[in-house]
């Protein structure tokens, strides 16, 4: 990873790691399926902001016309991402802590860079699979196996659940492939212009799911809540899907993986100090495996000199 992209690439991790912490304490009063649709609108109204003040202005965002939409792939990518990179993932993620902890959740996430250059190396030209590589990969996944093997919650007396696992682990292998296929469709286009595709598409997906599933009540929402899911939309969603898209356009998709190393720290320790949460030695132990897997793969392998006789 480049030297550069560290700042960018700790910020996102605090961003997202605080979103996982405000939205495992927003279930006790929004459906999943409705505390992310409502953060998906959200976020696709701060878009329609942006455009409306670009175009009021006679300068910045601009939404494209009908002959740049036709001209490109940008429609069909953004659709793709909107799906498979926001929507699906997003539900996922938010469902599986009413099962475990945001640390757990956290921890899990963090094996991604993992999954992610093992999709790399079969789907980039531009990255290669090392000896160190693998060793990394397989420390982080053997970090993920021990928590699911011991059944690991972050919640004190509640056992690990299977669905809560299942969700996490699903979503990230898709989520990684969207990754890549971000870095291989999507690094020429505006970032602005693809985020708000993909927002858009994801808000009319799961908006009508949560409808049918669950109905929209929010009765039991305060104005604590209230102002939780305004921080997601805006840190999690919002400035954390652009900022993401922009990193993974300009540093690659490993660099862009790597968001989540910050992940357990922050929703580790964050759940401790305000949601009650619990770090076991267990987790202590899978951390430790998946973080250190994740410093290997972040290794520049060593440069070989030629040296003329």
């Amino acid at each position: 990873m480049s030297p550069a992209a560290l700042p960018y690439v700790l910020l996102l991790g605090l961003m997202f790691g605080s979103t996982l912490l405000v939205s495992r304490f927003s279930l006790g009063q929004f459906a999943p399926t409705t505390y992310t649709a409502l953060r998906l609108a959200l976020s696709a109204a701060a878009f329609a902001l942006l455009y409306a003040v670009g175009s009021a202005r006679g300068r910045g965002p601009r939404w494209p016309g009908r002959a740049a939409l036709r001209g490109s792939d940008l429609l069909r990518d953004g659709i793709v991402l909107g799906i498979f990179g926001t929507a699906v993932p997003m539900v996922a993620y938010v469902a599986s802590l009413q099962y475990q902890s945001a640390g757990i959740t956290a921890l899990l996430l963090t094996t991604a860079p993992a999954i992610t250059v093992l999709f790399a190396q079969f789907l980039l030209p531009d990255e290669r699979l090392t000896a160190r590589a693998a060793l990394g990969i397989g420390l982080a996944l053997g970090g993920a196996a021990l928590l699911v093997v011991r059944g690991e919650s972050g919640l004190a007396g509640v056992a690990g659940s299977p669905i809560g696992y299942g969700m996490v682990i699903g979503a990230i292998l898709i989520d990684s492939y969207m990754i890549v296929y971000t870095r291989r469709h999507c690094r020429l286009y505006d970032t602005v212009d693809l985020s708000s595709i993909r927002t858009l598409t994801a808000v009319l997906v799961v908006t009508p799911l949560s409808l049918l599933l669950v109905g929209f009540d929010l009765s039991a929402v305060t104005a604590t809540g209230v102002a939780a899911l305004v921080y997601a939309a805006a840190a999690g969603t919002f400035g954390g899907l652009m900022l993401f898209l922009w990193v993974n356009q300009r540093f690659g998709a490993t660099a862009a993986s790597l968001t989540s190393y910050v992940l357990p720290v922050v929703a580790a320790v964050g759940g401790v100090l305000f949601l009650g949460e619990q770090i076991t030695p267990v987790m202590a132990a899978g951390m430790a495996l998946i973080i250190a897997g994740i410093a290997l793969l972040n290794r520049k392998e060593p440069v070989a000199l030629e040296v003329e006789a």
